[in-house]
């Protein structure tokens, strides 16, 4: 399929119009056709493993995700479906449901046997209700029958308590405009909405369950979900609720889209990539966005050429396991060959009508490329620092948690570091932790467990944690243009512990990183190998290292990450003064000065 010619006059920054993303969901569509069951029930990809739902459970993933692609390729073009999408998927549908559960090669798992299939029963229902008239309207009586008890159980309780209530929502929702259910589908939508308010922060974040577990599953499916039912119902009181949330969410998560059109990678299911750019399609398609149209296409489209331009496809043009090309310590165990199609949620804009502004504005510059910034994201503990010189965007995390995670249990590399950039790792597997502060024992470093947000502000965000029973160490980042100031107050360990604070994993052709000693590290930085990353192999870690003197120890060091040929030394991008066993004063080559006291943040918790 022939790829449509750059518009740069139009997209300067991209060169991307409409036509190409037409044109990039129909190859993906169009490759997948290869690996469908002979009567469409199933699309069976290729990978290294199955996920651990089985290879029939990942038949149906690989057949839902990518009907939301088609619903949203044709749903955008009016009906209009040049290459028979639609006809594909309306075969699988009387294919897939016929027999549940039975043991050939088109039947779909059934729901009560299979939790994934909860996950890929949204799918299925919101494909079916964007193109409601070209293709459930058209299905015969006994397929749309089948169809419907095949979703029903998805009505009920959510198996899983986090963002699993959203695919009840959105089963409920077409059931119930398909007039199907109709009272049980109402209360299931209340039901599922009830539950996911508990969780909900303030300035546009939700924590995904009971827990304090904040990555880009807020931005592709705690808002949007909510907002698109919303939107879909014509419910003008729900869009009012949800709506003002999506663009408080936006308001910040377009800051962690690098210019070169990179989302940060962090948290966990990675490998759906230009998923990310769904919330902020949704904010336009809501006009609940922060974005002005010609942005909002800019960001969309520089995230899906970052991915696609990268090797985020194969040579027979399937999405793979991994951040650009296959990496499996990125991948989940719950995640198999058709989990990546999740990215089809990426395609929203396609809803858009061709003449809205959001497709016919020049492209505007995303916030990375227009100024220096920092935004705090104080329910979540997370602070977001951007330079315009290199359009690089880090995340410093002090406060989100693994969704799984506990005290004593090995750290999640997506969740556990102390940053995270668009141009770096993290670090895997037995690899030295990249942005890690560690306490050494016996030479093994003390992970960092669950982090306690104690404080976020315009320029800082602090936390405690417990490595080593007894033991707390209080931590802050404070940031101006490029530098970090790196804080570690160490409470009652062992006199004479070793402590090692390491820095950004950085890849051969990468940014270039640096890491300063300031106080309570020898003057020696170490680099370390740190092993291949989801940027590429070859990485290496600077490294400081220190001895806790005393039942109070301070280490504070000064770290860069920029994609400056030739940056200045770090140390000369500030002056640090220890005034005190806790606490210090910067000033900035900016000229702003900053004081921090650790020790009184504490008494917060």
């Amino acid at each position: 399929m022939p790829t449509p010619p750059e518009d740069r006059e139009l997209s300067p920054y991209t060169g991307w119009t409409r036509a190409h993303w037409e044109a990039a969901a129909d190859r993906l569509l169009l490759d997948v056709r290869p690996f469908a069951s002979p009567g469409h029930g199933l699309v069976d990809l290729p990978g290294p493993r199955p996920s651990w739902s089985g290879p029939r459970s990942d038949g149906l993933e690989g057949w839902a995700r990518t009907f939301l692609l088609a619903a949203l390729r044709v749903a955008g073009a009016h009906g209009e479906d040049p290459h028979g999408h639609l006809d594909r998927y309306a075969e699988g549908l009387t294919a897939g449901t016929a027999h549940p559960g039975r043991d050939d090669r088109e039947s779909w798992p059934p729901m009560a046997g299979t939790r994934q299939a909860v996950v890929e029963s949204a799918s299925v229902a919101l494909g079916l209700r964007l193109t409601r008239p070209w293709l459930w309207d058209r299905l015969d009586d006994r397929t749309r029958q089948r169809t419907a008890d095949w979703l029903r159980p998805a009505l009920g309780p959510s198996p899983v308590d986090n963002n699993w209530w959203l695919f009840g929502l959105t089963v409920a929702g077409f059931l119930r405009d398909a007039g199907i259910e109709t009272d049980r589908a109402a209360a299931t939508i209340d039901r599922s909405l009830a539950r996911v308010e508990d969780w909900y922060l303030g300035d546009g974040w939700y924590s995904d369950g009971d827990n304090r577990a904040f990555d880009h599953y807020n931005a592709w499916a705690l808002h949007f979900y909510p907002v698109l039912h919303a939107h879909l119902s014509g419910e003008k009181d729900l869009l009012d609720r949800y709506g003002p949330r999506l663009r408080a969410h936006l308001d910040t998560y377009v800051h962690l889209f690098d210019a070169n059109g990179a989302p940060v990678p962090y948290g966990r299911s990675l490998i759906y990539r230009f998923a990310a750019a769904a919330a902020p399609w949704l904010g336009a398609l809501t006009c609940h966005t922060p974005l002005t149209p010609g942005a909002t296409r800019r960001l969309a489209s520089g995230t899906l050429r970052y991915f696609l331009d990268r090797g985020a496809t194969d040579e027979r043009g399937l999405l793979g396991l991994g951040w650009h090309g296959p990496y499996p310590p990125l991948v989940q165990e719950y995640s198999g060959p058709g989990s990546p199609y999740w990215a089809s949620k990426g395609f929203l804009g396609l809803l858009l009508p061709a003449g809205h502004p959001v497709w016919t504005d020049p492209e505007e510059p995303l916030p990375a490329e227009r100024a220096d910034t920092v935004r705090p994201v104080a329910p979540a503990g997370l602070l977001v620092q951007t330079t315009a010189a290199d359009g690089l965007v880090r995340l410093h995390n002090h406060g989100s948690n693994h969704v799984h995670g506990a005290p004593g249990e090995p750290d999640d590399p997506g969740y556990a570091r102390h940053a995270y950039s668009t141009r770096t790792g993290p670090s895997t597997g037995t690899a030295v932790s990249d942005n890690h502060f560690a306490l050494l024992v016996d030479g093994t470093p003390t992970t960092r467990g669950p982090a306690t947000p104690l404080t976020t502000g315009p320029d800082r965000a602090a936390s405690l944690h417990h490595p080593l029973p007894g033991v707390r160490v209080l931590s802050a980042t404070l940031v101006d243009g490029r530098a970090e100031l790196r804080a570690h107050l160490v409470l009652d360990a062992p006199e004479g512990t070793p402590v090692r604070q390491t820095g950004w994993a950085v890849t051969p052709d990468g940014p270039r990183a640096q890491l300063h000693p300031v106080h309570g590290y020898r003057p020696e930085v170490l680099e370390l190998p740190t092993g291949e990353t989801l940027q590429g192999p070859g990485t290496r870690t600077l490294a400081l290292h220190g001895t806790t003197h005393g039942p109070t120890a301070l280490f504070v060091a000064l770290a860069s990450l920029t994609g400056e040929p030739e940056p200045v030394p770090v140390r000369d991008l500030a002056d640090v003064r220890v005034t005190g066993p806790g606490t210090l004063t910067v000033t900035w080559r900016s000229g702003t000065t900053a004081h921090l006291d650790l020790g009184a943040l504490e008494p917060r918790l």
